[in-house]
């Protein structure tokens, strides 16, 4: 049997069609990236926000199409609407919720007729991602429950993974080529929280232990969670030069009356004092906020604020977001609601301004010479695809385009000197070659 699987949303749902992917080849199932050849078709979705939903319902229309071929539906939409789905879409053979991943085994058992029982494995997933760069999800679930966010409903509660599975998982990665680990979670600065006194490691011990593995080059952190990012975490960021000096802190707002609506803690203050104190204290650090424009109640006060904050904090990245009405969510029953056009004014005012300062900022890099690891190569722009520890490897924050005279390897390590930029893009060229042509 052959299995095709699509995933889509984040990098934390990937993780899941990994563990999925590792299970199947335990039911050796031969995986396929050819849709037509498959015999078992899987779409793991995403059910976060409004456009990520219809997305997922094309999709799973789409594979509906192939009639001789067994249909398994699993992820966050099917969490959260299971019931409707099989109501509005009977063609599915099989839907999949997360609460069922424990029970994977059945789900084979039905797909193969095999009699055999195999559990999801973090060290077997199968990495879907470049080998050389990987993700780490570190725990599951969120305990934050802002006002517009329906991951609580479908993840759970907040749960640490246990710190020597996390190790284990990481040794093996490194054996099947990682140099670059990124760790992930709903809210990272939190992992270890709920040990108890059982265990006090937290985020700072973690990203410590991963960086002593050997092979390991660079470790980066995502989804920091603003008021919980603790001298230790920061201390630990800044004396080990394995760790990328990234910080993905979303914000949401800078109103203190927005922020309260959202239900996230802090203040306006508290956040330019963190940031603040976090540029001061690491000099070379990039700081990427994600932003809400539209949000229930949100007058245009409200978000003057917001666009004043983000001219004077300057994030050197930044990505934001029109505002999506959830149901089950304390936001859906806010008002007065923000006319769509006015969310999308706003949304556009914001990213027309990032973009003038992402442009300034990489304008500065020029001449400056980085560690970049090399992605890929774009065969239209004759250049590698590189990055250095400035942007994360999510697709968000864009990408270092590299000429070399030299063939250089995937996944490889090089000295770069930045050329050019544009406003999410630098160009460089290599500078760590022999006269015999080379590499230092």
């Amino acid at each position: 049997m052959k299995l095709g699987l699509i995933s889509l949303g984040c990098a934390k749902n990937r993780i899941d069609s990994e563990l999925f992917l590792g299970v199947a080849k335990q039911y050796n199932i031969e995986l396929t990236s050819s849709l037509d050849n498959a015999d078992i078709i899987v779409v793991n979705t995403c059910g976060f926000i409004e456009s990520a939903k219809q997305e997922a319902i094309d999709t799973i229309l789409e594979v509906c199409d192939y009639k001789e071929k067994k249909i398994v539906v699993m992820g966050c939409l099917v969490e959260r609407y299971q019931e409707s789905l099989e109501k509005s879409i009977p063609e599915v053979d099989f839907y999949f919720p997360i609460r069922d991943y424990e029970n994977i085994d059945d789900l084979f058992k039905k797909l193969t007729n095999s009699s055999s029982s195999y559990k999801m494995d973090y060290t077997k997933r199968v990495v879907t991602t470049s080998s050389h760069s990987v993700y780490l999800r570190i725990a599951e679930g969120c305990d934050n429950k802002c006002a517009y966010c329906a991951i609580p409903l479908i993840r759970g509660k907040f749960r640490s993974r246990n710190f020597d599975s996390l190790i284990e998982e990481a040794k093996v990665l490194v054996e099947n080529g990682a140099k670059e680990i990124t760790l992930i979670a709903q809210d990272t600065t939190r992992y270890g929280t709920d040990f108890k006194d059982k265990d006090p490691r937290r985020l700072e011990h973690l990203l410590r232990a991963i960086s002593e593995i050997e092979g390991i080059e660079w470790v980066r952190v995502l989804y920091l969670y603003p008021d919980e990012i603790t001298e230790e975490i920061l201390l630990e960021i800044k004396e080990n030069k394995k760790v990328a000096k990234y910080f993905d802190i979303p914000i949401q707002h800078a109103s203190n009356k927005m922020l309260k609506a959202m239900n996230r803690r802090g203040s306006k203050e508290l956040i330019k004092q963190h940031i603040n104190y976090i540029r001061n204290y690491i000099p070379d650090a990039i700081i990427r906020t994600t932003l809400i424009a539209g949000f229930p109640t949100e007058e245009e006060s409200d978000f003057i604020e917001l666009l004043e904050l983000v001219k004077e904090t300057k994030f050197e990245r930044l990505g934001c977001f029109t505002f999506s009405n959830e149901e089950d969510t304390a936001s859906y029953d806010m008002y007065p609601k923000v006319h769509s056009r006015t969310a999308k004014r706003r949304y556009n005012s914001i990213m027309k301004e990032q973009e003038h300062i992402s442009l300034n900022f990489n304008q500065s890099l020029i001449g400056k010479k980085y560690n970049c690891i090399i992605d890929d190569y774009d065969f239209d722009k004759f250049a590698y695809v590189g990055r250095n520890y400035m942007y994360a490897p999510d697709d968000v924050d864009g990408c270092i385009y590299i000429y070399s005279p030299i063939e250089l390897e995937i996944g490889s390590i090089v000295n770069v000197e930045i050329i050019d930029a544009s406003a999410y893009d630098l160009e460089a060229k290599l500078i760590n070659i022999k006269k015999d042509g080379t590499l230092f």
